[in-house]
């Protein structure tokens, strides 16, 4: 077994996080390997690659496998209220969890140096002036998931946890809209623009669902039939 595979395997049983039930939670798992083939494929993108700039892979890929590892190694399966706190813990906290988690599991693992590597790309990712090539690649890689059906999924999921209902996530869609919230998401968290392109077609793509999804929940196309169906037979008379 390659390091590579050791440190996955370290992250996956960080990140498969255990419930009240016994049923194992591996929503972080899953999204933390979209965030990794996010990257991989990042790293093949046109402008890395004519560039010619260095990039540490190992540790890159190292700290995409840990970035989400906050969030579970404060999940308690006897608290779901902490639990739905973590559901809303600052990128920042985030991070700062994240970094403390490396440097209790990967300690027997790696050396010091590339411990400190990983952890500075993850705590680097939170940083939109920084220069570290691989902290700006799993910022990019992580704020894509953040955008889509993805996304999307993401939000349910969270709102699921707090106890919403779809009513609630519309209202929060509209105030995110009205206050051009995913404008600046689009405009300032990515930092390459072949992603930030891929991250408008997402939100386009999620702007289409989210208003199907408004009609269906006030039965805006139910109300259209029945006016239709009455217009319809007062030109019959």
């Amino acid at each position: 077994m390659s390091e590579l595979d050791v440190i996955r395997e370290i992250a996956r049983q960080v990140l498969t996080v255990p419930t009240i039930t016994g049923i194992p939670d591996n929503w972080l798992w899953d999204r933390t390997q979209r965030i990794t083939r996010n990257i991989e494929h990042i790293c093949r993108l046109p402008e890395l690659l004519q560039s010619n700039v260095a990039i540490d892979r190992f540790c890159l890929i190292a700290a995409a496998y840990f970035s989400e590892t906050g969030f579970a190694h404060y999940a308690d399966a006897e608290n779901t209220a902490a639990r739905m706190v973590l559901a809303d813990v600052s990128l920042s906290d985030l991070h700062d969890f994240s970094t403390q988690v490396v440097a209790d599991k990967l300690a027997g693992a790696l050396a010091g140096p590339r411990i400190d590597k990983i952890n500075k790309i993850i705590s680097e990712s939170g940083n939109r002036r920084s220069e570290m090539t691989e902290a700006m690649i799993l910022s990019d890689g992580r704020n894509l998931d953040d955008m889509g059906a993805v996304g999307i999924f993401n939000e349910f999921r969270r709102y699921m946890i707090h106890g919403k209902g779809v009513t609630d996530v519309l209202s929060s869609w509209k105030r995110k809209i009205d206050y051009q919230y995913w404008q600046a998401r689009l405009k300032e968290s990515f930092r390459y623009e072949c992603v930030r392109k891929l991250a408008e077609q997402r939100y386009a793509a999620t702007e289409y669902f989210m208003n199907q999804l408004a009609v269906e929940n006030a039965a805006k196309d139910l109300e259209e039939t029945i006016i239709e169906s009455l217009d319809h037979r007062e030109s019959a008379k």
